[in-house]
């Protein structure tokens, strides 16, 4: 696995869910607040989104846009003011307004895709938690090829209903997180995340390490599979991610832990050992400190059934 994969992994629960909606005339609604990541993708028209407390951000055709806070926000017809904001109608009455044999509504002048991911904020990477609270990519030819791909694949798939839909859907939403994140970073992003990734010698030292991270990694053997010495490995990479390399390392084990529990039926033993750690009584330490609760109780109160 990668720094990103591994990123969107740990924090991703669930399965992806989209809706197709169409618009004409004056129009504006609001989307709730949400514990998770919430995206749009203009298909046809433009309108504008306004997310709670920033700035309205004017969306056209082809545009793809992701709230990974899943922060609240409205969508318009036209440039937001107070009345617009204030009339916003809940975005559940457009979807009421879908044809109950196609699952989507009437044709518009203004089409979109929405959508969301349910994550768990427990234990959020910080490359995700650096994420702005509105990301923008809008349509420039030759920009984001695998982006674009992702969104006239959603288009075609959402146009007809086609064997194997059910599964061909959420597997191209998934795609579309990774490609969203992937643009953001590729646009110049003054953020730390595109620099640590960007360093020949952190991004080289990160990817050992979610690679294999139950190896006896040590500061030496890490510096040398970065190609330089342990005093500039560790200034580097200490500079740029925030934290010492050991330091990150075991945060990533713990982290790593956690979604193994979350997501597979494997024994404490086993996880202990896919994460570094000698014995089980060794792990369930470790992992108390950082989490405040046993593995076990953290793995049952994790898959319990979790409500939309």
């Amino acid at each position: 696995m990668d720094v990103v994969s591994d990123a969107i992994a740990a924090v991703r629960i669930g399965r992806p869910s989209s809706d197709r909606v169409a618009l004409d005339g004056s129009w504006s609604t609001r989307i709730a607040a949400y514990d998770g990541a919430g995206f749009h993708v203009l298909l046809k028209g433009g309108c504008w989104l306004l997310a709670d407390g920033g700035e309205p951000v004017s969306l056209s055709a082809g545009d793809a846009v992701l709230l990974p806070h899943g922060t609240g926000h409205v969508l318009a017809d036209s440039p937001l003011d107070e009345a617009a904001v204030a009339r916003a109608a809940p975005f559940e009455r457009l979807l009421d307004a879908r044809t109950p044999d196609t699952g989507r509504t009437a044709p518009g002048a203004v089409e979109m895709l929405c959508g969301k991911y349910r994550l768990d904020r427990s234990r959020v990477h910080p490359l995700m938690a650096e994420l702005p609270e509105v990301v923008h990519l809008p349509h420039r030819i030759g920009g984001h090829a695998e982006l674009r791909s992702a969104i006239d694949l959603l288009g075609r798939e959402l146009d007809a209903r086609r064997p194997g839909s059910c599964i061909a859907v959420p597997s191209l939403l998934d795609l579309l997180l990774v490609y969203m994140i992937r643009s953001w970073m590729s646009e110049g992003s003054t953020g730390t995340w595109p620099a640590v990734l960007g360093d020949p010698v952190a991004a080289t030292a990160l990817r050992a390490l979610h690679s294999d991270p139950a190896a006896p990694w040590t500061n030496d053997r890490l510096a040398a599979e970065a190609g330089v010495s342990r005093p500039t490995l560790a200034r580097r990479f200490t500079a740029l991610v925030g934290r010492p390399p050991m330091a990150y390392l075991t945060w990533w084990r713990l982290t790593f832990a956690a979604t193994l529990l979350r997501d597979t039926t494997d024994s404490l033993a086993a996880i202990a050992r896919q994460v570094g750690y000698g014995t089980p009584y060794a792990f369930s330490h470790a992992f108390s400190r950082e989490f405040g609760t046993t593995p076990g109780r953290y793995r049952t109160e994790s898959t319990l059934p979790q409500a939309e």
